[in-house]
């Protein structure tokens, strides 16, 4: 059986990073691991997945990101400058060409002052970092779901552009 969770986007981000020789590190909150998973779910990954970080927690995103807690703090754990400091950690601690931050409110409630469906994905990469938010609709699966697949649709045009 073929995994479920990947994309034509999943195998073509692997692809593209594959001939530059580039590599991908997660921090994920919102997704909690899913994309990473759905990139470990491609074969041949292992020549560009370096790593992901599961970093659900407040705690978990200063300790195991590299997030300051005085930033953590000031803007809250869903906030774009906390999925730009997610995407920088992870790129950083795990020796990352690219590093991708994911944070935002999957529900069922409104979470710091956010709606249900609000996303923040944070990309650092070779140049510079930058944050893309989201307001997605559905259920907590769907906001997850769909928070990875724009997340790989946006890392590859970036990867693309370069």
């Amino acid at each position: 059986m073929d995994d479920p969770l990947v994309t034509d986007d999943a195998r073509a981000l692997v692809a593209d990073l594959t001939v530059r020789r580039q590599t991908l590190a997660t921090a994920e909150s919102l997704t909690a691991g899913l994309l990473a998973a759905t990139v470990a779910g491609v074969p041949g990954a292992s020549a560009v997945l370096r790593g992901g970080l599961v970093t659900y927690t407040v705690e978990s995103k200063a300790e195991l990101a590299g997030v300051a807690p005085e930033l953590l703090a000031d803007v809250g754990p869903v906030a774009e400058p906390t999925a730009r400091a997610l995407a920088v950690g992870a790129m950083q601690r795990c020796g990352a060409t690219w590093g991708v931050g994911l944070t935002g409110v999957a529900g069922p409630e409104p979470h710091g002052g956010h709606a249900v469906g609000t996303v923040f994905l944070g990309f650092a990469g070779p140049a510079d970092a930058e944050v893309v938010e989201l307001h997605l609709p559905g259920s907590r699966w769907d906001i997850r779901l769909g928070a990875v697949h724009a997340a790989l649709r946006h890392l590859r045009a970036l990867v693309e552009a370069q």
